[in-house]
């Protein structure tokens, strides 16, 4: 099991840039250099390199209600000498957007995005229980998401409240019904999806399309909330140190307003309502096992309405959103090209 430790050390700079990247992703490298009072080739060498590395990447994600995709949170069970190998070959399906190992190596989290309710039957129903040392599924469909996607993680703290100010976009529009993508329209999230600063000629290129028409439609994309730009990094370059899993029991009248109070919560890059006894799931990202306690003593111990909590200590990321994880890096999967849309 390769060591989940950072081998890449950032300074002040580096860190700003990825915040500024965290808050708009296809931020123009001028804006975020003038924002950041340096000069753009300094913030294009310096994206480059960590990119390069391995150390961050922008990715431009659809957003699964939006465009139809079936999102579950899997929790699977194996035999004590597999877990390592079915969290890898769970990570190489495209499928599986997220991939984490928890509690004492033995059982592995992860979220589906199948594109049909078939494909994801295949999976629960066939693969999964077909494979040998897999003990035990359970699968919870996402019903609403309150953190996470295209709503940014507020953890990390490096700009001012006048830069984030500066560095924001408006938010989309329109968040009305679902969205059917064209096949243009998937070839581009293709690029997106391993390079969310891919430049417009590139993904008309994908598409077959002019660089205007590709602008025009990764634009209206946008505005509809049907895709976002996320950047992923791993959260112990920044300092924090232990991740979690939490899942906490909440009465459905109080479902609302306990994701409202978590989306209040810098520790909290991801938390959405799930179907089961254990109805809302969080990520939770702390400096080391002492905030972590904190967190939960004074942070969830505040919130009545949470009636029971489970929380689980993440072990090793295997795969964060499509992207495979070798020790601090962020490497292609196989296969990269084309999204499950």
């Amino acid at each position: 099991m390769k060591s989940q430790e950072p081998d890449v050390d950032l300074d002040d700079l580096d860190r700003a840039i990825a915040q500024a990247l965290m808050v708009d992703g296809r931020a123009a490298f001028s804006r975020i250099a003038e924002v950041l009072g340096v000069s753009d080739q300094t913030v294009i060498r310096r994206y480059r390199r960590l990119r390069t590395a391995g150390v961050l990447r922008v990715l431009g994600l659809p957003v699964g209600h939006r465009v139809g995709l079936y999102e579950s949170w899997l929790r699977i069970q194996c035999t004590p000498d597999a877990a390592v190998a079915v969290a890898d070959a769970l990570a190489r399906r495209p499928d599986i957007a997220w991939v984490t190992l928890v509690a004492g190596g033995t059982e592995i989290h992860c979220i589906t995005r199948a594109r049909t309710k078939q494909d994801r039957d295949a999976l629960l129903l066939q693969k999964l229980p077909g494979t040998r040392r897999v003990t035990g599924i359970s699968a919870f469909s996402i019903l609403r998401m309150y953190i996470g996607g295209p709503r940014r993680w507020g953890g990390v703290d490096v700009l001012t409240a006048g830069q984030l100010t500066a560095l924001e976009r408006p938010a989309p529009a329109g968040q009305g019904g679902r969205i059917e993508l064209d096949e243009a329209e998937l070839a581009m999230l293709g690029v997106l999806a391993t390079d969310g600063r891919a430049g417009y000629a590139e993904l008309g290129r994908a598409a077959g399309l002019s660089e205007s028409t590709a602008r025009r439609r990764l634009d209206q994309l946008r505005d509809a909330g049907a895709v976002y730009f996320d950047l992923e990094v791993d959260p112990a370059l920044f300092g924090f140190r232990t991740q979690a899993l939490l899942l906490a029991t909440v009465a459905p009248a109080d479902l609302a307003a306990v994701g409202a109070a978590l989306n209040t919560h810098p520790e909290v890059p991801f938390a959405a309502a799930i179907t089961g006894a254990a109805n809302l799931v969080a990520v939770v990202i702390c400096r080391d096992n002492d905030a972590l306690y904190e967190y939960l003593t004074e942070r969830i111990g505040a919130l009545p309405q949470v009636r029971q909590v489970e929380l689980i200590t993440v072990i090793r990321t295997v795969k964060r959103a499509g992207m495979l994880v070798d020790g601090s890096r962020l490497v292609d999967p196989p296969g990269a090209g084309r999204p499950e849309v």
